[in-house]
C-alpha cells in the first residue's frame, strides 16, 4: 500500500527558506519519478517539479530558479528546497509519482508565506 508522508512545512516570511521532505512506502521507490505538488486555497491541485529515477528534474517556469527537488534513494525520500519565497508559494505540498499520481495523498505539509 502506498504511503506518502510530507513534512517540513511552516510559517516563513517573504524572502525566507524551508525544506520539505517525503518519505515513501510501498512503492518501488529508486524506479519511480517522483514529484512535489502544491494546492493552495480554492485552486485545483498544481504540479511543481518532478525528479526521475537518475535525477534528473523538472519544474515549473515560475519556480525555477528558486525552487531544487531532490532524492535520497537509501531514504526513500525525496525532497524540496524552497528560497526566496513569497506570499503566492502559499498552499498545502503534496509528494506523490512524478508521472500519474497514485490515489493514496498524504495529508500534505502546510506552507505559509507571510508577513
Amino acid at each position: 500500500q502506498v504511503q506518502l508522508v510530507e513534512s517540513g512545512g511552516g510559517l516563513v516570511q517573504p524572502g525566507g527558506s524551508l525544506r520539505l521532505s517525503c518519505a515513501a512506502s510501498g512503492i518501488p521507490f529508486t524506479m519511480t519519478t517522483m514529484g512535489w505538488y502544491r494546492q493552495a486555497p480554492g485552486k485545483q491541485r498544481e504540479l511543481v517539479a518532478t525528479i526521475d529515477s537518475v535525477g534528473n528534474t523538472n519544474y515549473a517556469d515560475s519556480l525555477k530558479g528558486r525552487f531544487t527537488i531532490s532524492r535520497d534513494n537509501a531514504k526513500r525520500s525525496v525532497f524540496l528546497q524552497m528560497n526566496n519565497l513569497e506570499p503566492e508559494d502559499t498552499a498545502v505540498y503534496y509528494c506523490n509519482h512524478g508521472r500519474l499520481p497514485w490515489q493514496n495523498w498524504g495529508q500534505g505539509t502546510q506552507v505559509t508565506v507571510s508577513s
